[in-house]
């Protein structure tokens, strides 16, 4: 599975983003994530989503402004950002599980990471 995410940039505190990640190759996959790793900061999970959509799961620090989606005709996960803060400022990756039987907010419940979005929120 090969995971190409894109829709990072600059944006003002208080504004949106929408990342996308759009995977190719065996494209049968169960959970999708997000995480984010900040400059000598550990990644960290963001939120998650089940193969169906039905189940979603988000870090404490991002609910209530970031929803996770996904179009499985597309092969393709979004993270909807808004309000952003400054502290949102990352590296953004996308990820795959093979696994229906994870928690999807783990590093390693994911099996396929892709390459990495900038997000910075500028104060």
């Amino acid at each position: 599975v090969q995971l190409q995410a894109s829709g990072g940039g600059l944006v003002q505190a208080g504004g949106s983003l929408r990342l996308s990640c759009a995977a190719s190759g065996r494209t049968f996959v169960n959970y999708l994530g997000w995480f984010r790793q900040a400059p000598g900061k550990d990644r960290e999970f963001v939120a998650a989503i089940s193969l169906s959509g039905g189940s979603t799961y988000y870090a404490d620090s991002v609910k209530g402004r970031f929803t996770i989606s996904r179009d499985n005709a597309k092969n393709t996960v979004y993270l909807q950002m808004n309000s952003l803060k400054p502290e949102d400022t990352a590296v953004y990756y996308c990820a795959a599980a093979n696994s229906p039987w994870v928690a999807g907010t783990n590093i390693r419940d994911y099996d396929y990471w892709g390459q990495g979005t900038l997000v910075t929120v500028s104060s």
